[in-house]
């Protein structure tokens, strides 16, 4: 079966007009689709996300950070923290088992499906399998993890070189690591080196702290940094050095972090994006939210690029020939389809009869009157947690009212 567009993105230099790309599973498509003013791209992926922390609204104020441990003991006693405790209490344990923690997790899911991505990087503690196993797009299970340096792993886990030999440089160690611009923060990269914990499997998550000669060590060491630019605007009010990054080369991926700090998705990110640094190449940054992503995360060949497999994919509307700018202004509401595993997972509800899926399965609603369609009942979720509340609580990552 095939797709035809007028845009299709195989990967960053290989693009087609008017084209078409050829889905060799047939095993859910079950007609050739001609959708109209459509740009076709690898589905995106999420390097930084806290699924049980996209409780809404942020945790902030007008006051920056001269680090992020210092917002974590404020959040505390913020007003969105302690609604969240209506519903579910976090006792520091981080094991998400419950019923109210796996509806959070799953909240923080539907925000990356509308978001427009297939491939999620939950940053936790390692959870069971089931865990992983139970959600409709992928939530990185391969992974190992240290919350951060000056603070370990208070939250599960074991010592970060137990955690980064444990990872055999097979899957990525993921930490937190200069989230500030203090003496501390800025103390952190020479903390990794001299613990010999930076390797080409490192991901360094946020990074504002980072020197230039810092992201040269980790360019040469073919590590990757992730920028939350929409978190770190927040807290702190400061930013990675992104340019920097791009000057020597380094690995860079996206992430939104949760929204208790950052953004609602992935397309607010890249808007945020757009809007705060207009000198970066959007093509830099659809490499941050897909190849580089994918080497980064250790995934298979099937995710970030189109030229391997087509089971990942988004297509959005044309809003702009270029199909890089136009992957920077879309939106949820822009999204025609997107596939996981090949399987419609959202997207218009005129495409939903075209796969071989039962259609009980999936939750028809309308986004500023555009019929669409996403797997799942995510309302229910919403409405389990208002079973707790003393009020109507919305989020606004889910588009259905």
């Amino acid at each position: 079966m095939k797709i035809f567009a007028d845009t299709i993105v195989l990967s960053i230099d290989k693009i087609r007009k008017d084209s078409c790309i050829e889905i060799t599973d047939t095993s859910c498509l079950t007609t050739d689709l001609l959708i109209d003013k459509a740009i076709v791209y690898p589905a995106m992926i999420n390097s930084h996300d806290h699924l049980v922390g996209n409780w809404y609204p942020p945790a902030i104020s007008e006051k920056k950070y001269v680090n992020s441990h210092l917002w974590v003991e404020d959040m505390k006693g913020h007003d969105t923290y302690k609604d969240r405790n209506k519903f579910w209490i976090n006792d520091g344990t981080f094991v998400f088992s419950t019923k109210k923690s796996q509806t959070l997790c799953n909240l923080g899911v539907y925000k990356n499906i509308f978001g427009g991505s297939t491939v999620v990087q939950d940053h936790a503690p390692n959870q069971d399998d089931s865990y992983y196993n139970s959600f409709p797009i992928k939530v990185l299970k391969e992974y190992r993890q240290c919350h951060s340096l000056p603070m370990g792993n208070w939250w599960g886990g074991k010592t970060a070189e137990e955690e980064l030999e444990l990872s055999r440089g097979k899957v990525p160690f993921i930490v937190h690591l200069g989230e500030g611009t203090d003496d501390i923060t800025g103390s952190e990269f020479g903390d990794l080196i001299s613990r010999d914990l930076l390797k080409e499997n490192t991901i360094l998550i946020h990074g504002v702290a980072l020197k230039d000669n810092d992201i040269d060590v980790i360019s040469k060491n073919g590590a990757t940094v992730c920028w939350c630019p929409k978190s770190n605007e927040n807290l702190l009010g400061a930013h990675m050095n992104i340019e920097s990054c791009l000057k020597h080369g380094a690995r860079v991926v996206i992430g939104t972090d949760s929204t208790l700090s950052g953004s609602i998705n992935l397309f607010k990110e890249l808007q945020f994006i757009k809007s705060t640094f207009p000198n970066i190449a959007p093509q830099e940054v659809f490499k941050m939210v897909t190849s580089n992503a994918a080497e980064a995360l250790k995934l298979p060949n099937s995710y970030g690029t189109l030229e391997h497999s087509q089971g990942e994919m988004l297509i959005l509307d044309s809003i702009n020939e270029d199909p890089f700018e136009n992957l920077m202004q879309a939106d949820s509401i822009n999204v025609k389809l997107l596939l996981h595993h090949n399987k419609p997972i959202f997207g218009d509800a005129e495409f939903l009869n075209s796969f071989a899926v039962n259609s009980s399965e999936y939750t028809l609603f309308d986004i500023d009157g555009r019929a669409k369609f996403v797997i799942g009942k995510p309302q229910d979720l919403v409405a389990y947690v208002n079973t707790f509340m003393d009020y109507t609580k919305t989020f606004p990552y889910i588009p259905i009212k």
